[in-house]
């Protein structure tokens, strides 16, 4: 019996969920809204929106949740990513800093006032050759 388990499995093993949880994490983030099937957006859905409300804390440890959540590594900058970035440019970064930017600026400042619900899921298709119903998962804009 299934009860009381509450993820999709995906038909895959938990270390590769969590890595393709974490890649369509940092893709939701960047662009703000992703073409994905609607299995897989309803499981992103609860991770997302998880993820808004660690930032919403604005602390480190919340910052360090995130990080993991992401499973993301941060490598030291080399001498011009440093240089770019006294100067103020913050194309310098690799993606994966952008996205904690992003996520810790915009998107906390954007939902500060709000309580949950911070996603939405527009069902758009089936995919041309599984018949896959696909959909649009993306962060609301106020």
């Amino acid at each position: 019996m299934r009860h009381r388990k509450d993820t999709f499995k995906l038909g895959r093993t938990s270390s590769h969920r969590r890595c393709l949880l974490a890649n369509m994490l940092k893709s939701l983030i960047e662009h703000e809204r992703i073409e994905t099937t609607v299995t897989k957006a309803k499981e992103l859905r609860r991770h997302a929106e998880r993820l808004i409300t660690v930032a919403k804390k604005q602390s480190l440890a919340a910052k360090r949740q995130a990080i993991a959540k992401l499973m993301i590594q941060f490598n030291t900058l080399t001498p011009k990513e440093q240089r770019a970035a006294k100067a103020g440019d913050i194309s310098a970064y690799n993606t994966d800093r952008q996205v904690i930017q992003k996520l810790f600026g915009t998107l906390a400042e954007r939902f500060v006032t709000r309580q949950g619900g911070y996603t939405r899921i527009i069902k758009t298709r089936h995919r041309v050759g599984d018949k896959a119903p696909l959909c649009f998962i993306e962060y609301l804009s106020e």
